[in-house]
């Protein structure tokens, strides 16, 4: 058995998230970590709200709350929606907490005393009218890099270019408009990435198995231009991490706190210690090389705008802190999902939202397009023709229409238990073989995280029953052979069991209720023969209700018009 270290990107707090959110990072996620305890192995997955900074204080001020609370409010909305799409965290912590607040603090006390911290007096956008230092996301203007007319002072969601907010042309204030700015000098700390550069371009030069998107993102940023930058790691906020080496105050940075994306992935270790804290569980087993987590595999998942922090300023903070933490092993990043021909996006309020997906259609509905659609190596697209289409044929004509044929008529002809009759003969070997090729096959592609391939590999196990179904016709044979239907009629019980072991990773909520009607608790099945013999002659079942219902071109077309314009 072994153990796996599974962290998704934190969503940000300000509201409730798009599917392009949810396909980017934490569904992914869950469906790697479902695998994994599939097949017998120890996994810690750990994601979090993501609660400092600019966005929190903006979400706040729009809805009048002190930021705290609203913070509060919305990790349980999230929380809730997060449990609603099944993903299954082994905690799900914040940002805010005392173990990231000590944690983020620790790292910069060891940074500083390493050398890779440096003050720098800097120019700031100040803006008059709202009588603050602008930070960052507080501002928005062009994107010099793309013409984007709605980037932010730190990154361009359009080209995914990192920004200083003196870049922007024309910039305006994201409070309250203005563009009553000039640039003042402040002090803040820069963590000096620069003097790692050598050591991280080994160290991701080493990473040969990487997806192209990952390494091809983090290169640029280590080659491109002048090279890997020094970043400034603190900001005139209220709302964050107080700057402190440790429990020491820092002399000139009163007042400030660490910017966001310096604490965000010290969270993964923190929400952990979240985790220890409230099971009694050994959290630095997972994180400290030195204390156990040597044999752990720690997989990331992101969106491709986060790769950036990801493989440079998070490594840098690290290997740079001098003790023994547990690098990542590999980052499966992911393109983005657009939608209808235009952008998901949180802040614009464009697209379908996961409390509006779940108003709609169970989970699983929503689980399988975005998994077998997942934007790998390029950009994907969300239509509710295409979401149609595939709902109806993969999940409701292929594996819904199996399970109903095979219960129901098992029912009318057999009762509600497994019945006996006769021995399999070439057909059902020949079927037998054709899964067990199609499994391994899944496996590997689940091993490489290859999520399309392994759902098109999923779907081929549920068309070869189909296909079997058809031709044994067990409601023609059983007019003239009675004992080989009760056999056609019992392998086709058996392969649901075996489709509810193996669908899970994707369709969870429909593999419970497949388990449930199977009367099952089969493991994985590392012997496919085995598994198709399972359920004895005799072993109860119940058949279940409709597992998928049909979407009509009125749904589909009354679905495009509700989401076609901003959210409400």
């Amino acid at each position: 058995m072994a153990r796996h270290l599974i962290t998704s990107a934190l969503p940000y707090i300000n509201g409730i998230k798009h599917l392009g959110n949810l396909v980017g990072s934490q569904l992914p996620a869950d469906l790697y970590a479902r695998y994994l305890r599939g097949r017998g192995h120890e996994v810690m997955f750990i994601c979090a709200t993501d609660e400092h900074g600019t966005p929190a204080e903006l979400a706040a001020a729009k809805t009048g709350e002190p930021v705290a609370e609203y913070c509060r409010r919305m990790h349980a909305e999230q929380s809730k929606l997060a449990e609603g799409f099944g993903l299954s965290f082994d905690h799900y912590g914040r940002s805010s907490s005392p173990q990231n607040h000590r944690l983020t603090q620790h790292f910069a006390g060891r940074l500083d005393a390493a050398g890779l911290i440096r003050e720098v007096s800097e120019k700031q956008v100040y803006s008059n009218e709202d009588g603050r230092f602008l930070p960052d996301r507080y501002i928005e203007g062009t994107c010099p890099n793309c013409g984007y007319e709605k980037a932010r002072g730190d990154q361009c969601e359009n080209c995914t270019k990192q920004l200083d907010p003196t870049d922007l042309i024309d910039p305006r204030s994201a409070i309250s408009g203005s563009t009553d700015l000039e640039v003042r000098e402040t002090k803040h700390l820069f963590l000096r990435q620069s003097a790692m550069r050598d050591r991280i371009a080994e160290w991701i030069d080493s990473k040969t198995d990487w997806p192209v998107l990952t390494t091809s993102i983090a290169k640029k940023w280590l080659f491109d231009g002048d090279g890997l930058q020094d970043r400034g790691i603190t900001r005139d906020l209220d709302w964050g991490v107080p700057v402190q080496k440790g429990d020491q105050a820092w002399p000139g940075m009163e007042g400030k706190v660490f910017y966001v994306w310096f604490d965000a992935p010290i969270e993964y270790i923190g929400a952990t210690a979240e985790w220890a804290e409230a099971q009694g569980g050994d959290w630095e087993r997972w994180w400290r090389t030195d204390k156990g987590a040597e044999d752990v595999t720690y997989t990331q998942f992101m969106g491709k705008d986060n790769v950036p922090f990801h493989t440079l300023g998070f490594p840098v903070t690290i290997m740079g802190s001098g003790e023994p933490w547990k690098l990542v092993d590999y980052i499966k990043s992911f393109n983005y999902l657009t939608y209808d021909g235009g952008q998901f996006s949180t802040s614009q309020g464009r697209g379908v939202f996961m409390d509006d997906a779940l108003d709609l259609l169970p989970a699983d509905y929503w689980r399988w397009w975005l998994l077998s659609h997942a934007p790998e190596s390029g950009d994907s697209e969300f239509t509710w023709e295409n979401f149609q289409q595939s709902v109806n044929k993969d999940l409701a004509d292929v594996l819904g229409n199996f399970v109903s044929r095979v219960t129901k008529f098992c029912r009318s002809k057999f009762g509600e238990a497994v019945p006996d009759g006769a021995a399999w003969g070439d057909a059902e070997r020949e079927l037998a073989s054709a899964i067990t090729r199609r499994v391994r096959a899944y496996e590997a592609q689940m091993d490489r995280m290859e999520i399309r391939k392994a759902a098109a590999e999923l779907r081929a196990i549920w068309v070869l029953g189909n296909e079997y179904l058809q031709a044994a016709a067990p409601w023609a044979t059983f007019k003239e052979d009675p004992d080989r239907a009760a056999m056609q009629v019992r392998l086709g019980l058996n392969l649901i069991g075996l489709y509810a072991v193996l669908s899970a990773p994707f369709l969870p909520f429909t593999a419970a209720r497949l388990r449930e009607a199977m009367n099952s608790s089969a493991a994985w099945p590392d012997d496919v023969d085995a598994a198709l013999t399972a359920l004895p002659p005799g072993h109860a079942f119940t058949v279940p209700d409709n597992l998928f219902a049909k979407i009509t071109d009125d749904q589909r077309d009354e679905w495009s018009e509700r989401f076609s314009g901003v959210r409400g």
